[in-house]
C-alpha cells in the first residue's frame, strides 16, 4: 500500500452503459437488447449469462421464448465461456475462505502479505490473473478487494490512494469487471464489498462502479463524501462515479441531487447533475432548471445550504486555473449562454455614442426584450445578484458586459416588465462595478432616462402601479439627503435578499443621480406620481413616500418648480388608519406653510394650492346630516380627523401670518363659514377622545386649536355632561334599550308633538324611549325636537316633558352643538301675528349673541328651556369673541394704509391697530354687560307677578326667615312656596351663568356694577353669585365716582357684601364708606343730602351687624347728620331739638332706651312724619336707623 498521492491517467476511452441499454436491461426488453452493438452488449454479458443459465422464477411461455433469444445473442460472443466458468465455482467455500482471510487481516494488520484465498504469488498480480483459471481469478479479485477494505477501515474515512495493478490495467479490466459482477451476485459479502467499492481509489474505479452498481449505492457515496468535492481528487472521483451512474439512469438524477442538498455534500455533483438535466430538458422560453436550482440554494430559507453552496463558489474562484472540466466553469458558461440567448440583440456600447439619446423610446436603436423572455430575464438577474452578493462570485468581463446589456434592455409594459425594470435598477445600485467604462456609464444613463419617460406609460398599460417610479423617486431623495443606508435597505428589499453593499460603492451613482438624471426639478416632477401608501399607519415602518414628500415640501421644491402636490397629499390623508403615523401631522404643518408662505420674496405667487372645499366635504360624506352618523362613511375617522386638523391649522396660520401676507400683497382664501358649519367638529372630537392612544398627539393638537378658534365648543359644562353621557349610567341605560325605542321615527315624534295640547302621554312615552339612545342615534330627531319647543311653552305642559326635552337637548349638544343652537334659537322666536319670523344663521348669532335673548317671553319663566337658552348665550358670547378677534386680524392690515395717510404722522403707524383693538374690547365689554343687564332684568318679577304678591327680595328674606325664625309655620310655608316657583329657579340659573362670566372676566363684573342695576336685585346677586366678593376690589373706586347715584349704589352693594362676606377687607372698605359719608355730609346741598342719605342710611345697620366695632363711628355719623339737618331748619328748632336730644341720650345710655325702641311707633317710623320738609324726613330716618341698630345690638347681647 502506498499512502503518497499518485497521478494516474484518466480512462476516458472506456465504454459506459448507455441509458438505452440500461432501460432495456431493466425491463428485460429482448428486442431492444438485440439491437445493441457488440461493445454495448459486452458490458451486459455477466447479467445476461446469469439470466440465461440460472433457473428463472418466471416459468411462462413468453419468458422461455425470450430466453432463447438471449441464448442466441450470447452464442456468438467468445467472452461468454469465461463467465460461464465463473458461475461454476463453489461459492460457499469461497465465502468461508473470504471470511477467514478478513479475520486474519484484521488480526495481523493491513500490511500483512499472508492470504488464505491465494497462496504466495510467483509473479505479479496481473500475470497471475491472466494465467489463472476461473476459480483462482475469483480468489485473486476477492483478495484484492479485502485488502482495500482493510485499508479503508484504517484510514478513518480519509481519502487515500492505493495502487492496484489489477484494476489499473485496461487489458484485464473487462475480465476483472466480470469477476466483480459474479462475486456481487454469488457471495454474501456483497454488502462489505460494496463498502470497499465505495472507497476504490484506482483510476478506473469510476468506470468499474458504473458498470456494476445500482442506484441504491448513491446515498452511501454521498453521505460519506466530501463537503466540497472539487477541492480533492477523491471528491472529483466520487462525483464522476455518481455522475456516470445518473447518466446510465437519468430518471434517478434529480433524486440523487436531492440527496446532495440534503446531506450538504458534493456540491459539484449537484450542479453537474443539473447541467446534464438542463441539456436533456432544454427550454428556450421558460426558466431553466439550472437557474431554479442554484437560486433555490442561495435564496432559500436554509442558511446551512446557502453557506455550503457559497463556499463552493468562493473556493472554485480561488483556484488559479479553471478548465472546462470544472463544474463551476461549466455552470457559469451555461448561465452565460442562457443570458445571451434572451438578449434582444447583440449590442455594442459604441451604439450609444452614435445614437441620439433624446430619441423616442419606440424608435430608438434599442430592441425590446421579448415578452416571453421577461420572466426568465428577471430570474437570471436575481440569480446573478445572489451569486455575486451572497456567494461572492466575481464576474468576468464578458459576464459583466452581457449582464449590463440585459439590465439595460427594455421590456414590454406588463407587470412582469415592471418587475424586471425594478430588479435591473436595484442590481445597478448594488453592483455598480458592472459599469466600468464611460460607454457603459452612458448606456446606463440613457436607460435611466428611458425609465423616467416610460413610467407613466408602463403604469397605464400594465394595469399596475409602476413601482419602479416610486423607487426612482425614493432613491433620488435618498441621494439628495445622503441617506445611503436607506438605499441599501431598499435595494435588499426589492431584490429579496440580504447582501452586503458598501456605501462607498454608491458614490459614483450618487453623482449620476443628483447631477445628471434626477436633479431636484426632476425629483419634484416625479414625486406627485408616486403612489400613496394604502392604509398608512404607524405599523408601517421604514422610509415611505410620505417622507419624500415631507422633505420636498420643507425644501419648497414643489413651489419652486411649480408642481402641484395638493392632490397627492389629499389622497394620502384619505388613505390613513390607526395607529396614526407620526409623519402625518408634520406633513400637514409644512404643507400649510407652503400654501401661505412663498418660496421666495421675489416670487410671492410661488405657493401650493390648498385643498378645495368640495374635497373637504367629500371626506365627511355620510357624517353630515345623515340619518345615522355611523352609516355610509366612506373615509375612516383618522382621515376625517386629519382633515379637521388641516382646516383648523390652516385658519390659525392664516390669521397668524396676516401681517406678512399683507406686506406681500397676498390674501390666501379662507374657508367659508358655511363649510365649517357643515363639519361635525364636536362629534369628531368625541371620537378622537376615545382613540387618544392610537392618535398620538392629534387629540391634544385638536383641543388646542379648538380652544383658540372655537372656544364655544370647549365649555367645561359640556365636557362634564359628556362624562355623564358616556359613563356607566349610560351603559346601564343602553342595556334597557328595547325595540320600541328603536322603532320610533322622527315622523312619529312630530305627530306626538302635534297632539300635545290634548294628549301628553304619547310624546312623553316617545321621548322617554329616546333618552336610551346614544347621541349619534338622536341626530335624526334633532330638528323635530327643536322645532316643537315653542309648543312646550303653552300652559299645562307637564314639567316632566320639559325636563326630558332638556335632557335630550343636552345629549345632542355633545355631537352637534352649532347646528342645534341655530335650530333652537329660530324655534324659540316670539310668534307675532302677521310678522314673518327671521331665520338666523350661525354667522348672525356670532355677530350678535343677544339675539338668543330675544326669544319668547314665556321662556324666561320656563326653567328647562331657560337653561338651554343660557347655555346657548354663553356659547355665542364666547364664539363672538373669537369671531371678532379673527375679523380684526383679517382686516387690520387692509385698512392700515388709508388710516396712516389720514393721520399723516410719522412714527405712529401702530396707532390705528391699537385703536381697533380697543374698539373690539369695548364692543365685547358692551356686549357682555348688555347680556348681564338683560339677565338681571329677567330676574325681576313682572307686573303680573307683583300683583300676585311676589316681592323682589322676598326670596332671600324668606329663606333667612326659614333659617332664623323658630316658631311661625306661616313663614316656612311662604318660604317653601317661593323656593319652588319658576322665578326662583330661573334666578338660580341666571346667577350660575353670571358667576361663570364674572370668574372668566372680572372686568365684566366691574363694568356691570359701574353701570348699576336695580337695588332690589342686590340681595339676590350678592347671595346667589358666589363671585360677588370681587366687587370689594373696586367699590372704593365706585364710591369715588362723582355721580351721586353710583355712590349710593356702591354703599348699598357694600352693605350686602359685608353681611355675606364679613372679612377684614370688607371692614376696611366699610370704614372707608362711613368716612366718605361723613365727608359728603359737609359738601352736599340740602337736596342732594336728602337724596344721598335717605337710601344709604339703612346700609349703616348692615355695617353694624357685620362689624360691631363700627358702632361708635356710625352713631357719631348719625348724630352729626342730624345736627346738620337741624341747623338747616332753625325755624323748626322746636321740632328738631327733641330728636337730637333723644339721639344723644340713646348714644350715651342705649340700654335704658331698649324698651322704648321696641315701641311699635318707633319701629314703624310713624312718629313726626307729617312734615314734608326733607331735613325733617331725614331726621326721622336717622332716628329709625339708630333704633334698628339698638334693637340689633340688644338682641345680639
Amino acid at each position: 500500500v502506498q499512502d503518497q498521492p499518485v497521478i494516474m491517467t484518466e480512462c476516458t476511452s472506456l465504454q459506459f452503459v448507455s441509458p438505452f441499454a440500461f432501460e432495456a436491461m431493466q425491463k428485460v426488453d429482448v428486442v431492444r437488447l438485440a439491437s445493441l452493438s457488440d461493445p454495448e452488449l459486452r458490458l451486459l454479458l455477466p447479467c445476461l449469462v446469469r439470466m440465461a443459465l440460472c433457473a428463472p422464477a418466471d416459468q411462462s411461455q413468453s419468458w422461455a421464448q425470450d430466453k432463447k433469444l438471449i441464448l442466441r445473442l450470447l452464442s456468438g460472443v467468445e467472452a461468454v465461456n469465461s463467465i460461464v466458468a465463473l458461475l461454476s465455482v463453489d461459492f460457499h467455500a469461497l465465502e468461508q475462505d473470504a471470511s477467514k482471510e478478513q479475520q486474519l487481516r484484521h488480526k495481523l494488520g493491513g500490511g500483512s502479505g499472508e492470504s488464505i484465498l491465494v497462496s504466495q504469488l510467483q509473479h505479479g498480480l496481473t500475470l497471475e490473473f491472466e494465467h489463472s483459471d476461473s476459480p483462482r481469478r475469483l480468489r485473486l479479485v476477492l483478495s484484492e478487494l479485502l485488502a482495500i477494505m482493510n485499508k479503508v477501515s484504517e484510514s478513518n474515512g480519509e481519502f487515500f490512494f492505493k495502487s492496484s495493478e489489477l484494476f489499473e490495467s485496461p487489458v484485464y479490466l473487462e475480465e476483472a469487471a466480470d469477476v466483480l459482477c459474479i462475486l456481487q451476485a454469488g457471495t454474501v459479502l456483497s454488502a462489505k464489498i460494496a463498502v470497499a467499492r465505495s472507497r476504490l481509489t484506482a483510476t478506473s474505479a469510476s468506470w468499474v462502479q458504473a458498470m456494476v452498481f445500482i442506484i441504491l449505492v448513491c446515498r452511501g457515496l454521498i453521505k460519506n463524501g466530501e463537503r466540497q468535492d472539487e477541492e480533492s481528487l477523491g471528491g472529483r472521483r466520487r462525483t464522476d462515479a455518481l455522475r456516470f451512474l445518473c447518466k446510465m439512469n437519468p430518471s434517478q438524477a434529480l433524486k440523487v441531487r436531492g440527496m446532495v442538498v440534503e446531506e450538504c455534500h458534493l456540491p459539484g455533483l449537484g450542479v453537474a447533475l443539473t447541467l446534464d438535466h438542463t441539456k436533456n430538458e432544454a427550454c428556450e422560453d421558460g426558466v431553466s432548471d439550472l437557474v431554479c436550482f442554484v437560486s433555490g440554494l442561495l435564496l432559500g430559507t436554509n442558511a446551512k445550504v446557502r453557506t455550503w453552496f457559497g463556499t463552493f463558489i468562493r473556493n472554485g474562484q480561488q483556484r488559479k486555473r479553471e478548465t472546462s472540466s470544472s463544474v463551476l466553469w461549466q455552470m457559469r458558461r451555461q448561465l452565460l449562454l442562457e443570458l445571451m440567448g434572451i438578449l434582444p440583440t447583440v449590442r455594442s456600447t459604441r451604439i450609444v455614442e452614435e445614437a441620439d439619446v433624446d430619441m423616442e423610446p419606440n424608435v430608438s436603436v434599442y430592441s425590446g426584450l421579448k415578452e416571453e423572455h421577461v420572466v426568465k430575464a428577471s430570474a437570471l438577474l436575481r440569480l446573478y445578484c445572489a451569486l455575486m452578493g451572497i456567494a461572492g462570485l466575481k464576474p468576468t468581463e464578458e459576464e459583466a458586459e452581457q449582464l449590463l446589456q440585459l439590465m439595460t434592455s427594455r421590456p414590454p409594459a406588463t407587470p412582469a416588465g415592471v418587475r424586471f425594470v425594478s430588479l435591473s435598477f436595484c442590481m445597478l445600485l448594488a453592483f455598480s462595478t458592472l459599469v466600468s467604462t464611460p460607454e457603459q456609464e452612458q448606456l446606463m444613463v440613457v436607460w435611466l432616462s428611458w425609465m423616467i419617460k416610460e413610467e407613466a406609460y408602463f403604469e397605464s398599460t400594465s394595469g399596475v402601479s409602476a413601482s419602479f417610479g416610486e423607487m426612482l423617486l425614493l432613491v433620488a431623495m435618498y441621494f439628495h439627503s445622503n441617506q445611503l443606508s436607506a438605499i441599501i435597505d431598499l435595494v435588499c428589499s426589492t431584490l429579496g435578499m440580504k447582501i452586503v453593499i458598501k456605501p462607498s460603492s454608491l458614490s459614483r451613482m450618487k453623482t449620476i443621480f443628483t447631477q445628471e438624471i434626477f436633479t431636484e426639478q426632476v425629483v419634484t416632477a416625479h414625486a406627485v406620481r408616486v403612489p400613496v401608501t394604502s392604509n398608512l399607519s404607524a405599523n408601517i415602518t421604514g422610509f415611505l413616500p410620505i417622507h419624500c414628500i415631507y422633505q420636498l415640501l420643507r425644501s419648497r421644491s414643489f413651489t419652486k418648480h411649480k408642481v402641484s402636490i395638493k392632490d397627492w397629499i389629499y389622497r394620502q390623508l384619505c388613505e390613513t388608519s390607526t395607529p396614526l403615523h407620526p409623519q402625518l401631522l408634520p406633513l400637514i404643518d409644512v404643507y400649510i406653510n407652503s400654501i401661505l408662505t412663498p418660496a421666495s420674496k421675489s416670487n410671492p405667487q410661488a405657493t401650493n394650492q390648498p385643498v378645495t372645499e368640495q374635497e373637504i366635504l367629500n371626506i365627511f360624506q355620510g357624517v353630515i346630516g345623515g340619518d345615522n352618523i355611523r352609516l355610509n362613511q366612506r373615509f375612516s375617522i383618522t382621515a376625517q380627523l386629519l382633515v379637521l386638523y388641516y382646516i383648523l391649522s390652516y385658519e390659525e396660520a392664516l390669521l397668524a401670518n396676516t401681517k406678512t401676507l399683507a406686506a406681500m400683497q397676498r390674501k390666501p382664501k379662507s374657508y367659508s363659514s358655511s363649510l365649517m358649519d357643515q363639519i361635525p367638529i364636536k362629534f369628531l372630537i368625541r371620537q378622537a377622545q376615545g382613540l387618544q392612544q392610537e392618535l398620538g398627539g392629534l387629540h391634544s393638537a385638536l383641543l388646542r386649536l379648538l380652544a383658540t378658534n372655537y372656544p364655544h365648543l370647549c365649555i367645561v359644562d359640556d365636557w362634564i355632561c359628556e362624562e355623564e353621557i358616556t359613563g356607566t349610567d349610560a351603559l346601564l341605560r343602553r342595556m334597557l334599550l328595547t325595540n320600541n325605542a328603536k322603532n320610533h321615527s322622527p315622523k312619529q315624534l312630530q305627530e306626538a308633538f302635534s297632539a300635545v295640547p290634548v294628549n301628553h302621554t304619547q310624546v312623553m312615552q316617545i321621548i322617554e324611549h329616546l333618552t336610551l339612545l346614544s347621541a349619534s342615534e338622536l341626530i335624526p330627531y334633532a330638528e323635530v325636537l327643536t322645532s316643537n319647543m315653542n309648543q312646550l311653552l303653552n300652559s299645562g305642559v307637564p314639567r316632566r316633558i320639559l325636563q326630558t326635552v332638556n335632557k335630550l337637548w343636552m345629549v345632542l349638544n355633545t355631537v352637534m352643538p352649532r347646528r342645534l343652537w341655530v335650530m333652537t334659537v329660530n324655534a324659540l322666536q316670539p310668534s307675532i301675528k302677521f310678522v314673518r319670523q327671521q331665520k338666523y344663521t350661525q354667522n348672525d348669532l356670532m355677530i350678535d349673541p343677544l339675539i338668543v335673548l330675544r326669544c319668547d317671553q314665556r321662556v324666561h319663566r320656563c326653567p328647562p328651556l331657560m337653561d338651554i337658552t343660557l347655555h346657548m348665550l354663553n356659547g355665542y358670547l364666547l364664539a363672538s369673541k373669537a369671531y371678532l378677534s379673527a375679523h380684526l386680524k383679517e382686516t387690520a392690515e387692509q385698512d392700515r394704509p388709508s388710516q396712516n395717510n389720514t393721520i399723516g404722522l410719522v412714527g405712529q403707524t401702530d396707532a390705528p391697530e391699537v385703536t381697533r383693538e380697543e374698539l373690539k374690547n369695548a364692543l365685547l365689554a358692551a356686549q357682555d354687560s348688555a347680556a348681564v343687564q338683560i339677565l338681571l332684568e329677567i330676574c325681576l318679577p313682572t307686573e303680573e307677578e307683583k300683583a300676585n304678591g311676589v316681592n323682589p327680595d322676598s326670596l332671600l328674606r324668606n329663606v333667612q326667615s326659614v333659617i332664623t325664625t323658630s316658631t311661625p309655620n306661616k313663614g316656612i310655608e311662604e318660604g317653601e312656596d317661593n323656593l319652588l316657583c319658576n322665578l326662583r329657579e330661573v334666578q338660580c340659573l341666571i346667577c350660575c351663568l353670571l358667576h361663570q362670566m364674572y370668574i372668566a372676566d372680572p372686568n365684566i363684573a366691574k363694568l356691570v356694577h359701574f353701570q348699576g342695576y336695580p337695588c332690589e336685585l342686590l340681595p339676590l346677586t350678592v347671595a346667589g353669585i358666589p363671585s360677588m366678593h370681587i366687587c370689594l376690589d373696586f367699590i372704593p373706586e365706585l364710591i369715588a365716582q362723582p355721580e351721586l347715584e353710583k355712590q349710593i349704589f356702591a354703599i348699598q352693594l357694600l352693605s350686602h357684601l359685608c353681611i355675606q362676606y364679613a372679612l377684614p377687607k370688607s371692614l376696611s372698605v366699610a370704614r372707608l364708606a362711613v368716612n366718605v359719608m361723613g365727608t359728603l355730609l359737609t359738601v352736599l346741598t340740602q337736596a342732594k343730602r336728602y337724596a344721598f342719605f335717605m337710601p344709604t342710611l339703612p346700609s349703616l345697620v348692615s355695617f353694624c351687624r357685620a362689624f360691631p366695632p363700627l358702632y361708635e363711628d356710625i352713631m357719631s355719623l348719625l348724630i352729626q347728620i342730624g345736627q346738620v339737618c337741624a341747623s338747616d331748619v332753625a325755624t323748626q328748632t322746636r321740632d328738631i331739638d327733641p330728636i337730637i336730644t333723644r339721639l344723644q341720650q340713646i348714644k350715651e345710655k342705649p340700654s335704658g332706651w331698649s324698651q322704648i325702641c321696641k315701641d311699635s311707633s318707633y319701629k314703624n317710623g310713624s312718629r313726626d312724619t307729617g312734615s314734608m320738609d326733607p331735613d325733617v324726613q331725614l331726621c326721622h330716618c336717622i332716628e329709625r336707623t339708630v333704633i334698628e341698630i339698638i334693637n340689633m345690638s340688644v338682641s345680639g347681647i
